[in-house]
């Protein structure tokens, strides 16, 4: 059988593992993306697996531009911490690690790395 293209899989559709909003970050086994839309959980959600996001990271945490970014699927936030995380890509902006400073610019990976 030969190999048929789909579609470049810049965005895909996936089953939401817990309730999103558009805009956030999910983890379905080793894909990641970002909420195109509203979706409770089990519900088909369209994902974004490239491009470049504002996405909710870890409050206590500073951030360099080119630093790896993984994904803390029990915080469902963005981490600079690898041990037991996702990596899904890096920092495009810096951001200090205030309290209030809860979102960082991430370039998503768009592969399945671990």
């Amino acid at each position: 059988m030969a190999s048929t293209f789909i579609q470049p899989g810049e965005t895909i559709t996936l089953a939401a593992p817990y309730a999103v909003e558009s805009g956030e970050g999910l983890l379905v086994g080793s894909i990641f993306g970002v909420a195109q839309g509203k979706a409770g959980n089990g519900a088909a959600v369209e994902a974004s697996t490239v491009g470049v996001w504002d996405l909710k990271k870890a409050a206590s945490q500073a951030w360099t531009v080119g630093a790896l970014v993984y994904w803390d699927n029990s915080a469902k936030a963005c981490t600079t911490t690898s041990s037991g995380n996702k990596l899904i890509g890096a920092a495009v902006l810096a951001v200090g690690s205030g309290a209030g400073e809860t979102i960082g610019r991430v370039r998503l990976n768009g592969s399945f790395t671990s």
